[in-house]
């Protein structure tokens, strides 16, 4: 039988407190208690919440952001480190899956970063750890490429989920990679805003037409269901980023602000969008994902899979193996302490 499991979602868009990672997941966790009072199963924050997108990248000169860098670095976390650690425990308190977009700091280098988003089940524990595979743009001289490990889609008590991180929804590989997977609920997470020109010329980057246009082609090729979430950009982070420069702080002023919104199977919007910060929701039923598969279904038979043959490698980059060596006997006999004559040498 088809799936028919009913469950109400929650897209948080809340602004983070800006390059402060411990105060951001104190919030995070408030909004998670609530959207659980709210009934919601699953909630999703944005991009980057911990500790807050690095707009910073796009306003200066790469020459001028080494100390944004180095303050961006230390706000930074580990994926396994103790903010991320108060969010697991919270979802498992609350009984609710959590989206959460972190900034991730690498173990194997003080000055290498991912853009990265962790899905966490109901018991806290992160089922997938995703890194966004090319940062886009500006977000090259802040991130690292991630690798293929997290392109999964994961069983959970809401239906499988898949995770994009921004910009790879456009990217149509990627998203194949999870539609093939039999993803039924899609989780895609972006910035507050997106400067790609000053406000005043022709031209800037629509993020809000973007980010529905990605959000409703990848939902009515899969079939799926889409939560959309981005956040707020608070006049904290402005003044932050723009280094107290009323030019620079206009500018961002001046740039559209990324909404947060639900969609269906057939691209269409559930609901408002969300633009005030708050927490929406929607209730979903995966029973709607079936009539639009028998009109094609590009995961099975509307495919020719004797033509296409997509390979994803689903591994961990890491930046060194070691190989040891297997022990051998004469190794164990030599194991001895210095003040002991070693067996092989006894006549």
């Amino acid at each position: 039988m088809f799936d028919t499991h009913q469950f109400k979602a929650a897209a948080a868009h809340i602004a983070p407190v800006y390059q402060d990672p411990q105060a951001s997941a104190e919030k995070a966790i408030s909004a998670i208690a609530e959207a659980a009072r709210a009934g919601a199963d699953i909630v999703a924050f944005s991009e980057a919440f911990l500790p807050g997108f690095p707009i910073w990248a796009a306003i200066h000169a790469p020459i001028k952001t080494h100390a944004h860098f180095a303050k961006y670095v230390e706000a930074s976390v580990y994926a396994d480190g103790p903010e991320v650690g108060l969010i697991r425990r919270a979802a498992a308190q609350h009984q609710i899956m959590v989206s959460l977009g972190i900034s991730e700091r690498n173990p194997a280098s003080v000055g290498s970063l991912w853009n990265s988003n962790l899905l966490i089940d109901k018991t806290g524990q992160v089922i997938n750890h995703h890194r966004k595979l090319v940062p886009t743009f500006f977000e090259k001289i802040v991130w690292s490429g991630g690798d293929g490990a997290g392109l999964a889609v994961k069983p959970t008590a809401i239906g499988r989920v898949g995770t994009l991180i921004c910009g790879e929804n456009t990217n149509p590989l990627s998203r194949y990679s999870l539609i093939a997977q039999g993803e039924q609920v899609h989780i895609s997470t972006y910035p507050p805003i997106w400067p790609t020109r000053p406000p005043q010329e022709q031209g800037n980057y629509d993020n809000r037409a973007a980010n529905h246009i990605r959000a409703a082609g990848h939902c009515f090729e899969a079939k799926c269901f889409g939560i959309v979430v981005a956040c707020p950009f608070d006049a904290q982070a402005t003044a932050l980023v723009a280094d107290d420069d009323p030019d620079l702080i206009a500018l961002l002023d001046a740039c559209s602000r990324a909404p947060s919104f639900f969609v269906d199977p057939t691209g269409q919007k559930i609901g408002d969008e969300i633009l005030e910060e708050g927490i929406g929701y929607a209730d979903i039923d995966l029973s709607h994902c079936l009539e639009p598969k028998r009109f094609h279904d590009v995961a099975a038979g509307y495919n020719r899979f004797d033509i296409f043959n997509l390979q994803v490698t689903r591994a961990r980059d890491i930046a060194i193996n070691f190989a040891e060596r297997t022990p051998t006997a004469t190794d164990a006999l030599s194991e001895t302490p210095d003040n002991e004559p070693r067996a092989d040498l006894v006549s």
